[in-house]
C-alpha cells in the first residue's frame, strides 16, 4: 500500500520478484512529490524500498521525466522569489545569488594593527577572474 491506500502493481518478472509498477494516478503524484521530497521519501511514501524506486526511475521513462519535471519547478520557483528579493534590496538575497551563480568569494585578510591596537580587517569580493591576486 502507498501513502494514499492504493496498491502498487507488480508484474510478473522473469525468474525473480515481481517488478512494481506505479499506476497513472501515482505517476502524477510523482511531480508534487519531487518538489518536497527526496527520493528516500518518495519510495517510503510509495512503501518501497529507494533501490525498487531508482529502478522505476530507470525503467519507466514517463516516471523520470515527471520527477525532474516536479524538480526543475520547485527550484524554479525559489529561484525567482530570491531574484525578486534581490530586486527589490534584500542584501542577503543578493549575497547568495552573487556567490552561488556569479562565482563571487568572500575572503577576509588581516592588514595590521590599527592606531589603538586593534586589528584591521579588509574585505574583499572575488569573482573567479581574481583569485589569483
Amino acid at each position: 500500500m502507498d501513502g494514499l491506500g492504493t496498491s502498487i502493481a507488480m508484474t510478473k518478472n522473469k525468474g525473480g520478484r515481481p517488478r512494481i509498477e506505479l499506476n497513472p494516478e501515482q505517476k502524477q503524484e510523482i511531480e508534487t512529490l519531487a518538489a518536497v521530497l527526496n527520493t528516500e521519501q518518495i519510495a517510503d511514501y510509495f512503501g518501497i524500498s529507494r533501490r525498487v524506486f531508482f529502478d522505476i526511475l530507470d525503467r519507466d521513462e514517463e516516471v523520470s521525466a515527471l520527477y525532474k519535471k516536479g524538480q526543475a519547478k520547485a527550484v524554479g520557483f525559489v529561484a525567482q522569489n530570491l531574484i525578486q528579493k534581490a530586486r527589490n534590496g534584500d542584501l542577503g538575497a543578493q549575497i547568495f545569488y552573487l556567490k552561488t551563480r556569479a562565482g563571487w568569494k568572500e575572503t577576509q585578510r588581516i592588514e595590521g594593527a590599527g592606531d589603538t591596537g586593534e586589528h584591521v580587517v579588509a574585505y574583499k569580493w572575488l569573482d573567479d577572474d581574481d583569485e589569483d591576486d
